[in-house]
């Protein structure tokens, strides 16, 4: 349901406002003075906002200026007492419209529509360049974390394979994606396998691709990752699920720069760097013959360790206020802030599901809470099942 807000001195004036466009079925605030206005455009996120011009103590135009600086919802100036100057000094500064009173009902409500859907326009057009121009950038100054940043700077502009260790939900991915964003291959692919998600009798097929009829359901040829990745960069996240069989054939192209397509023959040369990760300890995997010791050396060039949450608290008011920014932008709800004691709670907190868990408290936070979060909110909200 769409929030109007109505600023006008005049009690009928409101009134009518509001029971008209209630029954049109929108949600509807009311303020009598611009100062009281403000306060609401400050707290709530508004999809058009309904403004006099003539009020006292502080006029519409004033309010309009003040509007403009907060947010970039449309602003409809109405007054009874208006002229062309008016009408043109409202618009210049950034007014969506002006009309007259005695106002028309039916130019109104179409007005209200059209300014509806350029908000709806402004906030899809925000989702989208968020999409198409988005960096993996890795919040954090805690000591941990800038060894982590250190080392990826250095290592980043080489070609030198890379495994990525750490925990679930510390952001693995996240460090693949920034290695590749600083490489000499960043116009290039960056192609991701997730080698648990797939069924081993299909990581080949996955990988390496296939000729038409070299299996039951392979109706046509399909290029591999390898394949889609050459001039990029192929992430082989969670590895330590990868088949032995696949493993072989992962081992032969990282020795060879050439792969070979499930049922085919030709050899199909390949420049693609290798980034690895995965949450379990290899060396215990080799010990048990889950996993062959000279593939593990082929892809540890380079270790990179991702902390757990726990280690790096001094980052956690970094990742809340980021996630909490992220968050706010694409359910285009108005950016709550954290209390300190907020913030203190959050610290205290054990995070066993590191990162992602506290992405996930923060979305729940935003969706829950109203104007601010606070210390209640987080001890409420944080764990869930245990208010059940």
């Amino acid at each position: 349901m769409s929030k109007i807000l109505v600023i006008d001195d005049e009690k009928s004036i409101r009134n009518t406002l509001r029971d008209i466009l209630e029954y049109e079925s929108y949600k509807v605030d009311t303020a009598d003075t611009g100062i009281e206005g403000l306060k609401l455009v400050n707290a709530v996120k508004y999809d058009v906002i309904l403004c006099d011009i003539k009020m006292p103590n502080m006029d519409g135009i004033e309010v309009l200026d003040h509007i403009m600086k907060i947010t970039d919802t449309p602003v409809i100036m109405i007054s009874g007492h208006g002229t062309i100057e008016t009408a043109v000094e409202a618009i210049k500064k950034g007014a969506y419209d002006y009309i007259a009173k005695p106002l028309d009902l039916n130019r109104l409500l179409i007005t209200i529509r059209n300014a509806l859907d350029k908000t709806l326009l402004i906030r899809e057009t925000k989702i989208l360049k968020q999409q198409v121009t988005q960096t993996w950038e890795m919040i954090g100054q805690s000591e941990a974390m800038m060894q982590v940043k250190d080392l990826i700077g250095k290592v980043a502009p080489t070609n030198a394979r890379i495994l990525i260790t750490g925990s679930n939900g510390t952001g693995k991915e996240l460090v693949a994606r920034w290695i590749h964003e600083k490489s000499n291959r960043a116009q290039s692919p960056f192609i991701e396998v997730n080698c648990a998600a797939i069924p081993s009798e299909l990581i080949e097929s996955q990988l390496f691709g296939h000729e038409k009829g070299s299996f039951t359901s392979a109706f046509k040829q399909r290029r591999g990752d390898f394949e889609l990745a050459i001039g990029g960069t192929l992430f082989l996240d969670e590895i330590g699920d990868m088949s032995l069989s696949a493993q072989a054939k992962v081992l032969r192209a990282l020795q060879e720069n050439k792969i070979t397509r499930v049922g085919g023959e030709k050899e199909i040369p390949v420049d693609v760097r290798i980034i690895a990760a995965t949450n379990k300890n290899l060396s215990d995997e080799i010990e048990k013959g889950n996993f062959r010791e000279d593939l593990y050396h082929r892809l540890s060039v380079i270790i990179i360790h991702v902390p757990d949450l726990n280690e790096r608290e001094g980052d956690i008011r970094l990742l809340a206020t980021h996630f909490m920014e992220e968050v706010s932008t694409k359910m285009g709800k108005q950016l709550l802030v954290f209390t300190n004691e907020a913030f203190q709670r959050l610290e205290k907190n054990r995070w066993t599901g590191n990162v992602r868990e506290l992405r996930n408290v923060v979305e729940r936070l935003a969706i829950l809470c109203d104007k601010e979060v606070t210390e209640a909110d987080v001890e409420k909200y944080v764990h869930p099942l245990n208010q059940a």
